[in-house]
C-alpha cells in the first residue's frame, strides 16, 4: 500500500492533467467574461435598431 501511494506521489502525468484543466478553466472564465460584455453591447445595439425601426 505504501509503495502504491509513493508511486502516485511520483507520478507527474496527473499533475500535468490538473494543470491543463486549470488552464482550460481560466480560459473558459475569461471567455465567458468577454462574451458577457460583448453580449451587453450587442443587446444595446439590437434594442437601438428595434426602437428606430418602430419609430419610422
Amino acid at each position: 500500500m505504501v509503495n502504491h501511494v509513493l508511486t502516485l506521489l511520483r507520478e507527474t502525468r496527473a499533475a500535468t492533467a490538473i494543470e491543463y484543466g486549470l488552464i482550460a478553466a481560466l480560459i473558459a472564465v475569461a471567455a465567458i467574461a468577454a462574451m458577457q460584455g460583448l453580449g451587453n453591447n450587442l443587446k444595446k445595439t439590437f434594442n437601438n435598431v428595434a426602437s428606430n425601426m418602430k419609430s419610422t
